[in-house]
């Protein structure tokens, strides 16, 4: 199970650093194009996860899993033989579908397969595989990129997949269904209203936070949110009750996990491009680079869970976030340092992520009742790739902010402004190092706004675990 999330965590990852191949490749796709191969996985990913955990409820999740990881594996090579944008947008869209089948499944059946009193212990580590998986992308996908090509890198995803699909159905057991009403007019709208607020959140940083698409996006994303709620609370057997967020506990594990994927994933956003632009690493170096991060999470999650109990939830998630918004600021100082500097603070973020993932995982998880684990791996999941969505936005709108303020002033007055170093350097070949300084500077920027997140919404987080109920809701 640990294999399986790690796959589809890292895919995430992974595919952003085939970007700059994609971009001069044969199906010649735009800069908007490049946005969408790279999020048509989450969307599709985050509006189906909490839908495809109920799914596995009702209908079985191994059997769910197993075919996730058939779809997943079929849109990998539909993708890797696109010959046009439009087929690989296909080809996404699937495998975040498969993506979305397999997540949530798999915490479900590791909350069926182990005895209550180990039931923390395997979910510390599966948090621990979710938070390795980007680390796995950027270093696998790096390996690829360097020995072949992006169609490379796919193809081999999907043998990972066929791989983890006859390890699954032959390792992992069955659970017992649950006679249940698929609730549809319920799911429908809930992914409606998640489309829509992802949309409004990956178009911010392209069309402008005021612009009518993102303004359209949100507002339908509210309007499609209460119409939900409103539903889900006459149906007898909703797909996720809303009053399950009553529970302080639920709720600040919700937006913990939220917030820990936000700082994660805007890291990983600025560090492939920090590395790459601001020291000179290739591809391979700079999926190498993010292995310091890594070592808490192989070394130290296995405690994390007698260290919970030994001081309690509030504590842990203070010293996570703390941690997580402290190796943030150091990394925002770090950029001209040398690289074991750099690397020390991504250590200190690691430090954060093995405290706060177990930790969270386990609230959600106690939170609902057993038959219905197959919903909290969904919530889990669909909490994470909003994070990693809005992670990714923000993070880059500020970075982007950030780099067209210190550009030298010919290429601020050029019209329109580059945005991005490579279109800078077209512009103004012989100004590499002050676009390298302006990239850099705005990454530092980005990086301290994200700390400082990281420590605002942790202090809510805190306040709401403190106040949490330890039940079960039924």
């Amino acid at each position: 199970m640990s294999v399986c999330t790690a796959l589809v965590v890292g895919f995430v990852a992974a595919i952003n650093l085939a970007v700059p191949e994609l971009a001069a490749s044969s199906i010649a796709p735009t800069s908007s194009d490049l946005l969408w191969i790279v999020d048509a996985y989450v969307v599709i990913f985050a509006c189906l996860v909490i839908p495809a955990g109920a799914a596995g409820d009702k209908l079985g999740r191994k059997g769910t899993l197993l075919t996730g990881l058939a779809i997943f594996a079929a849109g990998a090579i539909v993708s890797a033989t696109a010959p046009n944008v439009a087929i690989m947008l296909i080809g996404r869209a699937v495998t975040g579908l498969g993506a979305a089948c397999v997540l949530p499944n798999c915490v479900g059946i590791l909350l069926h397969a182990t005895a209550p009193e180990r039931r923390s212990h395997a979910l510390a580590i599966w948090a621990a595989a979710s938070g390795i998986g980007g680390v796995v992308g950027n270093v696998g996908g790096g390996a690829l990129l360097t020995a072949g090509s992006w169609r490379t890198l796919l193809v081999a995803v999907a043998v990972i997949a066929v791989g983890c699909l006859a390890w699954a159905a032959r390792s992992a057991p069955r659970s017992p269904r649950h006679e249940r009403t698929l609730d549809l007019p319920g799911t429908l709208l809930f992914v409606m209203a998640v489309v829509a607020l992802l949309i409004g959140i990956i178009e911010g940083p392209e069309q402008g936070w005021g612009s009518t698409v993102v303004l359209t996006a949100f507002v339908a994303g509210v309007v499609l949110g209460v119409s939900w709620a409103v539903v889900e609370l006459r149906v007898a057997h909703p797909m996720l009750d809303p009053r399950l967020f009553r529970s302080p506990g639920l709720s600040s594990a919700g937006l913990g996990m939220t917030v820990v994927f936000f700082g994660n994933f805007g890291l990983f956003y600025v560090n492939a491009s920090l590395l790459q632009y601001g020291r000179g690493f290739s591809v391979l170096q700079t999926g190498l680079g993010i292995i310091p991060l890594t070592v808490p999470l192989l070394v130290g999650t296995r405690y994390v869970p007698a260290l919970t109990r030994r001081i309690g939830a509030p504590a842990t998630l203070a010293a996570a976030f703390l941690l997580g918004s402290a190796g943030l600021m150091w990394l925002s100082y770090a950029s001209a340092m040398t690289y074991p500097v750099y690397a020390a603070a991504l250590v200190v973020i690691g430090l954060g992520i093995m405290l706060a993932a177990p930790c969270l995982t386990a609230q959600i998880a106690s939170a609902l009742p057993v038959e219905r684990a197959g919903i909290a791996g969904g919530l889990q999941s669909a909490t994470r790739e909003l994070g990693s969505a809005l992670g990714v936005a923000v993070v880059g709108t500020i970075l982007t902010a950030g780099f067209t303020r210190n550009l030298p002033a010919a290429l601020r007055e050029h019209s329109p402004v580059p945005r991005t170093v490579n279109d800078a350097l077209t512009l103004a070949p012989s100004d590499h190092q002050a676009v390298t300084d302006a990239f850099v500077n705005g990454a530092d920027t980005a990086l301290r706004a994200a700390a400082l997140v990281v420590l605002i919404a942790g202090g809510l987080v805190v306040i709401g675990s403190r106040r949490g109920r330890q039940k079960p809701l039924r």
